[in-house]
């Protein structure tokens, strides 16, 4: 079996073998499958200049709704939540809508740590009242007893997963939160972080790393709960008792993302006994889209920041990995606002990397996406909040 053409596998564990049970399990032949779509808040992402997921510190408390939003209504209904202003391009949720209803499915969505609470259909795992984390650059992002309560609630939800499972996320500020988790861990990552603004501010990022893992003052080898509470995110602990859950049910899981992702799962492997590993991340695939994997390409070294980093949580853990990436490029496209993901202003989010990728697997072809996506972009209400 092959991927469809344009899609691409990397990492250490891109073995034939490997992408022929994927392409299996995720295949034409499969229908079912669980999606579920987290939303989450952080603090660190009101830090001026770290995130262009809306250009506001106030829209970015909205940005994981109006994605979720868009994601469940599509672009020519009215929202409650408006998309924030973007400097160039258009939310990935845009793509994720063409991919998923290409598919024929529609994500549960599980809302944590919101500034707002969202007006259609969600699952809540906590009172509303807990809010968004602390940035990160306090190193109390929060309560310990809060992060075991989230990831004993996904733990429970992943035991109960009866088919494979699809984990994709909104979380404005969340590669810096996994920068620091990935750091905390003792993996040197500070050059191989990416973001949502075309340029990401390393120096920024490196900036509130170093200071909250300070003021935490974390043990050498800190345990994982108390790692993320230090300086997280209430998506992480979810989504680590999702994976961890998913996995002990026997379910393959399809983490649908970049960064965020790899320190979910990075989180996951140093829960796992040494012992446990290989077997745990047999099942496990991350899948993302061209423009975060082929990021940075043209500079002097030879492979992304990104493949890069998949390469260090492999040695790190001792663990194969693999992460296919969606064959969807832009380039042809008519409209200004898609050919903009081509230049760097957005590269992944809500899932828009694994989602394009199943419905190619599923028989769409680049053109039939990029059609769907223009047509999109044309219906979308163009309002905004400032």
């Amino acid at each position: 079996m092959e991927l469809p053409l344009g899609c691409k596998a990397f990492g250490i564990g891109s073995s034939s073998l490997k992408i022929d049970n994927w392409l299996r399990t995720w295949g034409k032949a499969r229908r079912n499958f669980n999606f579920l779509l987290v939303l989450a808040g952080s603090r660190t992402a009101e830090v001026k200049g770290i995130s262009a997921a809306g250009a506001t510190a106030e829209s970015r408390r909205y940005t994981a709704i109006a994605d979720a939003e868009l994601l469940l209504k599509g672009p020519d209904c009215k929202r409650s939540w408006p998309l924030p202003p973007l400097a160039a391009g258009v939310s990935p949720a845009l793509i994720s809508f063409v991919s998923a209803r290409w598919i024929g499915i529609e994500p549960l969505v599980i809302a944590v740590g919101l500034e707002h609470r969202p007006s259609f259909p969600h699952l809540c795992l906590e009172l509303p009242s807990f809010g968004p984390a602390n940035c990160l650059s306090t190193g109390k992002a929060m309560d310990v007893v809060r992060v075991q309560g989230l990831w004993e609630k996904g733990l429970l939800m992943g035991r109960k997963m009866r088919e494979p499972l699809l984990i994709a996320e909104s979380v404005p500020g969340g590669t810096t939160t996994a920068q620091a988790i990935l750091t905390g861990l003792g993996l040197s990552v500070k050059d191989l972080i990416s973001g949502s603004l075309r340029n990401p501010p390393m120096d920024l990022k490196n900036q509130l790393v170093s200071r909250g893992l300070f003021s935490a003052q974390l043990t050498s080898k800190p345990l994982p709960h108390r790692l993320i509470a230090a300086v997280g995110d209430p998506f992480q602990a979810v989504a680590v008792g999702l994976l961890i859950g998913a996995r002990e049910a026997g379910q393959e899981v399809f983490l649908g993302g970049g960064s965020q992702m790899l320190a979910v799962l990075a989180l996951a492997l140093e829960a796992t006994k040494l012992s446990n590993r290989a077997e745990f991340i047999n099942g496990v695939v991350v899948g993302t889209t061209a423009w975060l994997v082929e990021e940075g390409q043209n500079s002097s070294r030879s492979s992304s920041p990104f493949l890069r980093l998949m390469e260090q949580v492999s040695k790190h853990f001792e663990v194969d990995l693999l992460g296919v990436a969606s064959g969807l490029r832009f380039h042809s496209s008519k409209r200004q606002t898609l050919r903009d993901y081509e230049l760097g202003f957005v590269k992944e989010g809500v899932g828009a990397g694994a989602l394009s990728l199943l419905a190619q697997v599923r028989g769409a072809s680049c053109k039939d996406l990029i059609d769907n996506c223009e047509r999109a972009v044309d219906s979308m209400r163009v309002d905004f909040i400032s």
